[in-house]
């Protein structure tokens, strides 16, 4: 088979690939490349389907599982509100289960309590528990354990 149509099969698996995302297609895409330049160093047919199959068998048991269980990791690093999270802040305005602002980060924020029984005085340090919209759920520092 010429090495010309299994560059096109390899494009039209890549682009099939790009729309399902699954990462089968694109792994076998690249397994046609390999019988691409298997076809084009001028090796038969059988030796093109060999190749094929190696790299489409190398691809799906050993690439694939990798690659899903590095996609299914949560990343190291958190961005945006979520990175606030587990900082220190200090209280800008009394903080209540209702209204309160802290400053973090050099940022003001709007913060309430997590304990709804709770009044955290200004100056106070407090932790940042969670972030609901724009507010900072936070909790002293003082009476963690």
């Amino acid at each position: 088979m010429p090495w010309f149509v299994w560059l096109l099969a390899a494009g039209v698996l890549g682009v099939a690939e790009f729309f399902t995302l699954t990462l089968v297609l694109g792994l076998l895409a690249g397994a046609a490349l390999v019988a691409a330049v298997v076809a084009g160093v001028g090796v038969g047919l059988l030796g093109q389907l060999v190749a094929l199959g190696v790299a489409a068998a190398a691809g799906l048991l050993i690439i694939r599982p990798v690659a899903l269980r590095q996609m299914a990791q949560t990343p190291l690093t958190r961005e945006g509100s979520d990175a606030l999270i587990g900082k220190r802040a200090e209280v800008m305005q009394e903080v209540t289960a209702s209204r309160g602002l802290i400053k973090i980060s050099g940022e003001e924020w709007s913060a309430r309590a997590l304990d709804e029984s709770l009044v955290i005085p200004v100056g106070a340090l407090v932790d940042v528990m969670e972030i609901e919209g724009a507010t900072a759920v936070v909790y002293p520092r003082e009476l963690l354990p």
